[in-house]
């Protein structure tokens, strides 16, 4: 092989990556099915953190198309928006596949964990921060609005115009499915964590699935109203 050039393993680093799993219970001679489910857990959590990367880079992307608006960037953003979408539906997916890790194993490793925990993943607070909640709006809809301001838009009335709107109509169901795969996959966790532990606490010291369940709610509650809005005018229009 020449110094220039690439294979499979050399551009993904595979050699890297594969070590990177390192369960802590080798080191007290836990039995191997314990091993294996740690190792398990180890690889869904750094999976998830490596699509947590893609998605906040792809929408701060549609965030940096929102500054410009221009028609082929809003275009893009849909596509963005959708593959982020796309991703969130694969990482509730995979507290799917948590799911068939056996309860007795992680009450075994789970003491080799100390306070790490989930809950001290700075992707998943950047996320937050980027879609919102129910009472906070987050920095991806602020640069919408923000950006249809600069232009003139009013986002009552794209919303109400529907798919007459064009791509502002797409980014804004973009968006809802966003939110909606964002809500889903943290109603998810919380169902995984129950059933794992309960009501005990996490082992950062949070509540457990109480501070999870507090965390869980739907972002883009200016589109949701909206959109109840134009529901509610036809509704009346139609009866």
């Amino acid at each position: 092989m020449t110094p220039t050039e690439v294979t499979y393993a050399s551009y993904l680093k595979l050699d890297e990556l594969l070590t990177l799993q390192q369960p802590r219970a080798c080191e007290d001679e836990a039995d191997a099915a314990t091993v294996l489910s740690e190792q398990f857990f180890i690889v869904s959590h750094q999976t998830c953190e490596l699509w947590l990367k893609q998605i906040l880079d792809d929408l701060a992307a549609v965030e940096g198309h929102f500054r410009t608006m221009s028609t082929a960037g809003l275009e893009r953003s849909v596509d963005l928006l959708y593959r982020s979408g796309e991703l969130l539906r694969l990482l509730h997916e995979q507290l799917t596949a948590l799911e068939r890790l056996p309860l007795e194993d992680f009450a075994r490793f789970r003491q080799y964990l100390g306070m790490a925990s989930g809950a001290q993943s700075s992707q998943s607070h950047r996320l937050e921060r980027v879609l919102g909640s129910a009472s906070r709006s987050g920095t991806l809809f602020l640069a919408f609005r923000s950006g249809l301001e600069r232009i003139g838009a009013d986002l009552e009335e794209i919303v109400a115009a529907g798919v007459e709107a064009g791509s502002f109509h797409r980014v804004v169901e973009a968006m809802l499915r966003v939110g909606n795969g964002y809500f889903q996959w943290k109603i998810g966790h919380v169902g995984l964590v129950m059933r794992m532990i309960g009501e005990q606490p996490g082992t950062a010291g949070t509540s457990g699935a109480a501070h999870l369940m507090d965390r869980a709610t739907m972002p883009f509650t200016e589109l949701h109203e909206l959109r109840g809005k134009v529901h509610e005018r036809r509704r009346r229009q139609a009866g």
